[in-house]
């Protein structure tokens, strides 16, 4: 009997924690959101969003920094003021020129996770890290190839721009994790 219930409150403890988690790294990338300045010539702003969802995705591990990025995005498709404030609001910034890398945010996250796993190694958060970009960066492309008919066009306005910056930031995310790695244990 009391071996029961430790488990139990084990298990409700580990998961409070692990709603908690998903509730805090989609309020993270909203704050991330928040970060932004509008890039001349471009639809899309420069945001502090890619830095976080490689934190949520790291530290949450792929299944929960997914569901946390899910989160982020149900909140904004439902008006909460989450996504970057240049744009539309709501479900249609989900259809707009930012749809796509909003709708790549679950992948990134969940490829983050999956490819640092656990031991944090520099090689897996870069590479980590490098993935969670990329296929931020594609989602961001097909939309706009979808919008503007021209994938040249797409890449020239969604990607270009921001490349170096999003490395930059990736770069200082992976030192920030390889900080923590020593602080934290498994992923939640």
């Amino acid at each position: 009997m009391f071996d029961v219930q430790v488990k139990t409150e084990t298990s409700v403890n580990r998961a409070s924690t692990q709603v908690v988690g998903v509730v805090i790294g989609a309020l993270a990338v909203a704050v991330g959101s928040h970060l932004s300045v509008p890039i001349p010539g471009t639809p899309v702003p420069m945001t502090f969003q890619v830095p976080m969802i490689i934190l949520v995705g790291a530290l949450l591990g792929p299944k929960l920094g997914a569901l946390s990025m899910g989160l982020y995005l149900t909140m904004g498709a439902a008006g909460l003021p989450v996504f970057s404030p240049f744009g539309a609001p709501g479900f249609a910034r989900l259809i707009g020129p930012t749809g796509g890398y909003l709708l790549a945010y679950p992948v990134a996250a969940a490829l983050m996770g999956s490819i640092a796993g656990k031991d944090f190694s520099w090689a897996k958060l870069s590479l980590g890290g490098l993935a969670a970009m990329a296929a931020i960066h594609l989602g961001g492309i097909a939309q706009l190839t979808i919008l503007t008919g021209e994938a040249g066009t797409a890449v020239l306005l969604g990607s270009l721009p921001f490349l170096a910056g999003d490395l930059l930031k990736t770069a200082f995310v992976v030192l920030v994790l390889r900080k923590l790695h020593g602080m934290r244990g498994a992923q939640l």
